[in-house]
């Protein structure tokens, strides 16, 4: 009964949070009311046909356009989208790992840390498709560009990631090691990156996920992949072959998801 009393006396203890919780409450129907007030949400009627048309095509493919094995054909643009998007992850996860270990304040001075994660977040500020119409005017229209796009991209998002799990390292293991007479090598190699590298390997999987999707929309500006032929086919209304990309893609990425899920769940839970 006494701890009943003590729990009531506590919540009565408690201050009042109604002001706050309602200028919250008002604050954000202000910016809904506000953010509906510049849409217009008016259908185009020959948008209605286009989406009609998408739709068709989606039910009726061109099969033989879908299972073409040459370099026109949907399984190779889908082949090079998965290799831009492979290529990639890999070059952004390796130039990721440096500016993680800059950007720990566990690791390095703070004034270096600081400035490594205002250049991260300078990184992570330019959209992909900005990157990628740069990288095009120097490398030239192709998958070379897109490889490039999603390798920076990347390197934002992991090193972000990478800090965190580097911040959270059990510095009671390096302590013990440099008791023991470690070299630096040996505290790199049995203390660091045990506890690092499937945390790296998840984040880079994600990452990986993610890129697929970038791969794909990076062809519309001429990076290479499937995003180009995609908007040529619905630019010369052949929604047959707009069917026969789009459910190429979908199970192309559906699988991915699935693969990607399981090997994260295995790093992750040992």
């Amino acid at each position: 009964m006494s701890t009943l009393t003590a729990v009531e006396k506590q919540l009565q203890a408690e201050p009042e949070r109604r002001g706050y919780a309602w200028t919250i409450a008002i604050i954000l129907s202000v910016l809904m009311f506000w953010s509906v007030s510049e849409l217009s949400l008016a259908l185009d009627q020959r948008g209605m046909v286009i989406a009609k048309n998408i739709f068709s095509g989606l039910l009726n493919p061109d099969l033989a356009f879908l299972f073409d094995v040459t370099n026109q054909g949907v399984m190779y643009l889908l082949l090079e989208t998965l290799a831009i998007a492979f290529l990639g992850t890999i070059i952004g996860a390796i130039l990721a790992v440096p500016l993680a270990f800059l950007s720990a304040s566990n690791i390095v001075p703070k004034p270096v840390s600081a400035l490594t994660r205002l250049l991260l977040i300078f990184v992570r500020t330019i959209p992909s498709l900005v990157y990628g119409l740069m990288l095009i005017r120097v490398t030239g229209p192709g998958p070379f560009a897109g490889v490039l796009t999603i390798g920076i991209t990347s390197i934002g998002m992991l090193a972000k990631l990478y800090v965190d799990a580097i911040e959270d390292l059990d510095t009671k293991v390096l302590e013990s090691m440099t008791s023991m007479g470690c070299t630096t090598f040996e505290k790199i190699r049995f203390g660091i990156l045990p506890q690092l590298m499937s945390v790296f390997l998840s984040v880079m999987i994600y990452r990986f996920d993610m890129n697929m999707r970038e791969a794909s929309i990076l062809g519309l500006v001429g990076a290479g992949g499937i995003g180009a032929p995609l908007i040529f086919a619905m630019q010369g209304y052949r929604w047959p072959q707009v069917g026969s990309i789009l459910i190429g893609l979908v199970a192309l990425i559906l699988i991915i998801e699935f693969i990607s899920n399981k090997l994260r769940s295995k790093l992750v839970n040992g």
